[in-house]
């Protein structure tokens, strides 16, 4: 499996150690070019906004909205499920527009306000470490997503289809349960694809 990794901010190299953990390929997509032939596309944290303008600079926005289309598997984590939603509280229009999620930015808080706790996250397991760093959150979820775990009553981890969104940072604590995860999705895909040949 050949997974890529939006590599315009964020932290691109540690969502790549943990693609590469799990015996998959991890490519840094800065480009066009960089998306041919993905299995499954990582849309790490950063700054939303930021990262709009750079999707927009590199001309990436439209081709990876054509590929979620298609059915390529995504992961937004933090920035990257601000950029998933269809709709951000604030926010006129959406990034990518693609999970039928509403989201609230900064729910937790300033950069200082940064912390780590455990989650109870169904199917994967119920210590999960989970990194939230000025976290969004899903303020409401359509009904075809499936809610994976909560803090404090928010929504924090949810999944839709080929679409898994996360608040928080699973790619700067050791515990890769949360990629595999994401990985099984995209062998499910492929499976999916390769059976209706």
């Amino acid at each position: 499996m050949k997974i890529g990794v939006l590599a315009l901010q964020g932290a691109v190299r540690e969502q790549i150690r943990q693609i590469e953990q799990l015996g998959c390929e991890g490519i840094e997509v800065k480009s066009q070019a960089d998306l041919q032939g993905l299995t499954g596309l990582v849309l790490p944290g950063g700054e939303s906004t930021t990262m709009r303008k750079l999707l927009d600079r590199f001309q990436l926005l439209e081709p990876i909205r054509s590929l979620a289309q298609k059915g390529l598997p995504m992961f937004g984590t933090c920035a990257g499920l601000i950029l998933l939603a269809k709709q951000v509280a604030g926010r006129n229009e959406p990034h990518l527009g693609l999970m039928d999620i509403v989201i609230e930015r900064n729910s937790f808080g300033r950069q200082v306000d940064s912390f780590e706790v455990e989650l109870s996250v169904r199917g994967v397991g119920d210590d999960i470490p989970a990194v939230f760093i000025r976290a969004p959150h899903i303020v409401s979820a359509g009904e075809d997503v499936e809610i994976l775990a909560r803090l404090d009553g928010r929504i924090v981890l949810a999944k839709e289809g080929h679409y898994l969104g996360c608040a928080f940072h699973p790619e700067l604590t050791e515990d890769i349960r949360i990629m595999q995860y994401f990985v099984e999705m995209v062998n499910k895909t492929l499976l999916a694809k390769n059976s209706s040949i």
